[in-house]
């Protein structure tokens, strides 16, 4: 009787274990631990900028000829020049902005040639680092280049090839050549550096909408909030860790008015930061008739991007702490479904989190 009833509880355990662990069961957003940091470091954000790329120029060769002691002529031994330094942009996601990119960008010129058949040394490429996702245009403004991945590089300029010692010419007719080669000189282009977010989700909203009190709230990101209209100037971008090691990246992108298609308020900034998105996130004030929100945010992405207002989304209202919000929730969820949350008082994040990696996981799917 006793093994009888072992047997019985070993076979409770393992059904709890497999209801628990089944594949229906959505991943749980962790909070985390640690504690945000309180140093007020000034950062300077810079998502697009103009750069002069200049390629180093390769070494002169040399003319020279060995004079031995026991033999007066001895031959050419002049050595080659030195190539000059490529200017290569590698994408990495150790940076996150421009600000380290300067105007002009210069490698280094090859070392010329010397006697006793020593080439000059090439110089080293400057590698620049830049964040992922970064588009590079030409002066056209023509894609030339999209870092995508981890150690994706573009060669922005060519260094120039180091020019051939007069040994280099030696012919059986010509014993003594008095002709060396001029090192090339480096390639000079502009390019336009371009960062697009590459967040897994994309907070759009209106001005004060509340999404930088969202993104403080589920993450450990430590966005500006202000009581007025345009606070969000740059994205800032927090990572929600999930129990199954997974890792979900959000955006809090800068407010979006009327006629932002066209460039009104920040724009275009705003709207390429959305365009790597895997899903979007429609963060509308419940206080002030969320239903239009909706409808002009819509058709500003639309006017935007097709490919952009088919990705997965989901619609969320804000402030349901207050009658207001709460009110325009109920009319708004008999409509079509939404999310109800409260950013500041934390009410109901765990159903947008749970959303958020529903849509993260059907991308993945795909």
């Amino acid at each position: 009787m006793k093994l009888l009833g072992l047997f019985r509880i070993l076979t409770i355990n393992t059904t709890t274990v497999c209801r628990q662990y089944s594949s229906d069961t959505v991943p749980r957003a962790l909070r985390s631990l640690k504690a945000k940091s309180t140093k007020n470091t000034v950062q300077y954000y810079v998502d697009s900028c103009r750069v002069r790329t200049i390629g180093g120029n390769g070494g002169d060769g040399c003319i020279s000829f060995l004079h031995a002691w026991c033999k007066d002529q001895a031959g050419p031994n002049g050595g080659d020049g030195g190539h000059g330094g490529h200017v290569i942009f590698q994408a990495t996601h150790s940076k996150k902005s421009l600000n380290h990119c300067n105007s002009v960008i210069q490698a280094k010129h090859g070392e010329k040639g010397f006697s006793k058949d020593c080439d000059g040394k090439n110089a080293q490429h400057i590698i620049v680092p830049v964040p992922l996702g970064t588009i590079i245009r030409n002066e056209l403004g023509q894609v030339v280049g999209d870092l995508q991945e981890e150690g994706m590089m573009f060669l922005a300029a060519r260094g120039g090839a180091g020019g051939r010692g007069n040994k280099f010419f030696l012919t059986d007719t010509e014993q003594s050549p008095l002709i060396a080669e001029y090192g090339a000189e480096g390639e000079t282009n502009h390019y336009y550096l371009e960062v697009r977010s590459m967040a897994h989700m994309g907070l759009i909203g209106f001005p004060n909408a509340g999404k930088s009190t969202l993104l403080r709230a589920i993450t450990r990101a430590r966005p500006t909030v202000a009581p007025y209209p345009f606070t969000t100037l740059r994205p800032h971008i927090g990572m929600i860790p999930y129990d199954d090691y997974e890792q979900v990246a959000i955006a809090d992108l800068p407010g979006l008015i009327p006629g932002s298609h066209k460039n009104y308020g920040l724009g275009i900034q705003f709207l390429q930061h959305a365009e790597r998105c895997r899903g979007l996130i429609f963060l509308l004030d419940g206080s002030d008739n969320p239903k239009e929100q909706y409808e002009i945010l819509s058709h500003e992405v639309k006017q935007y991007s097709e490919q952009l207002s088919t990705r997965p989304r989901c619609i969320v209202v804000n402030k349901i702490d207050v009658p207001e919000g709460k009110k325009s929730y109920q009319e708004l969820s008999s409509e079509m479904q939404v999310i109800g949350i409260s950013a500041k008082t934390g009410n109901n994040l765990s159903e947008l989190l749970s959303v958020v990696r529903k849509i993260y996981d059907s991308d993945d799917n795909k």
